[in-house]
């Protein structure tokens, strides 16, 4: 994404805005994603599974730290939206 300087308050509002609608569309297709890939999940285990969540926290913290952002932050949202979409899958295979 290119960044580029703004020149009032307004500018860098509409930049924000404009990133929001994107975060909210990339949301909205992981969890399209997260949807399917219940289908090929038996057990609680399988959902759950520690060490794939492991593995997307590294790789994203290591992708912050590359984009000068705080790997703590990007850490944090990412076990909250992982906890939220465990929690969706779930409830789709104990009904």
């Amino acid at each position: 994404m290119k960044k580029e300087k703004c020149e009032s308050l307004e500018q860098v509002r509409a930049h924000i805005d404009a990133i929001d609608r994107d975060l909210i569309e990339l949301l909205s297709a992981r969890q399209f994603y997260v949807d399917q890939a219940v289908r090929f999940k038996k057990t609680v285990d399988d959902v759950q599974s520690p060490e794939r969540v492991q593995q997307v926290i590294d790789k994203v913290r290591q992708q912050a730290t590359e984009q000068n952002l705080s790997p703590e932050l990007v850490e944090k949202i990412y076990r909250e939206m992982i906890q939220h979409f465990i929690q969706r899958e779930l409830r789709e295979i104990r009904p």
